[in-house]
């Protein structure tokens, strides 16, 4: 299987039909460039922000925009200031609910699932509740036919790469520990989902 194959224009469309089906919003864009410009067009500047880590973020290079121009009020460069044994508890309310979070997804399904896994599920709570804007940036090779593809994709491609990354990051290997999966969105706007006709991410 070729896990980083980007899909037709017609299965795309499709994915994004059925995305909005259920709720969320979505954009298609062609490269990295026009998905940075499309992030920045979405958040206000002076707007509190969390970028999650993400391989997709740091290549389509938002990062520095949000964290190190000033133009944002940033919740990771707050979290790296904080000394997690004495303020854990007010870093664990800081990253579960900013009022903007961007991150990626690892699977999304031509019936408009989104499936996200996590070894310590520090991101989920924003993406699932905490957060009144959440954004995701998807390379469109991450589009598969069914949930079940979706998880043959995750175990079979994402896990071993992640779990490579943290080996030469930490040392120590990644785990599908939690999974989140996204079947509809209640909240009008509340999520985008901008997929991108590269190759992006895990």
């Amino acid at each position: 299987m070729d896990w980083r194959k980007i899909p037709d224009q017609k299965i795309i469309e499709k994915t994004a039909e059925s995305l909005r089906a259920n709720g969320i919003d979505v954009m298609i864009v062609n490269n990295k460039n026009e998905a940075k410009d499309k992030i920045l067009d979405l958040v206000p500047k002076g707007s509190e922000v969390m970028t999650m880590t993400s391989i997709t973020l740091e290549q389509i290079g938002i990062l520095p925009e949000i964290n190190e121009s000033g133009k944002y009020d940033s919740i990771r460069n707050k979290l790296s200031s904080m000394d997690r044994k004495t303020q854990g508890r007010e870093m664990q309310v800081l990253g579960a609910s900013p009022e903007y979070v961007l991150g990626s997804v690892h699977a999304v399904t031509e019936d408009g699932k989104i499936l996200i896994a996590s070894n310590t599920g520090s991101q989920l709570s924003a993406y699932v509740y905490g957060s009144d804007h959440v954004i995701w940036v998807a390379g469109a090779q991450k589009i598969v036919k069914d949930f079940d593809m979706a998880m043959t994709r995750l175990y079979e491609h994402t896990l071993p790469l992640e779990s490579e990354r943290l080996k030469k990051l930490y040392g120590v290997p990644s785990n599908v520990s939690k999974l989140l999966v996204i079947s509809k969105e209640v909240k009008p706007g509340r999520i985008t989902v901008i997929i991108v006709k590269e190759v992006l991410g895990f």
